[in-house]
């Protein structure tokens, strides 16, 4: 994806509030060898960067799946009580 619809998906989503943040993750993605990039030619200007996921990046990707489930599941349990469906 093109690093501003990176953004407008996240900041669709509340997940974003600058892309100044965005940035300086996909750089450390990149480092990282999570991501690639490529430059495309665009119709409305300049070239464009964008980003796509390597093996090495879907693969940590799905660890990270696995592992929000549990967690996400664990704190859904411990917030039952206070959400009153807890006798």
């Amino acid at each position: 994806m093109y690093g501003l619809d990176i953004a407008g998906k996240l900041r669709g989503h509340g997940l974003l509030t600058s892309e100044g943040t965005l940035y300086p993750l996909l750089a450390r993605l990149l480092r990282g060898g999570h991501v690639d990039t490529s430059w495309r030619e665009s119709g409305q200007g300049a070239p464009r960067k964008y980003y796509s996921l390597t093996p090495a990046g879907k693969e940590a990707l799905l660890t990270f799946v696995d592992a929000w489930g549990v967690f996400s599941h664990s704190v859904s349990d411990i917030l039952k009580p206070v959400g009153g469906h807890d006798s």
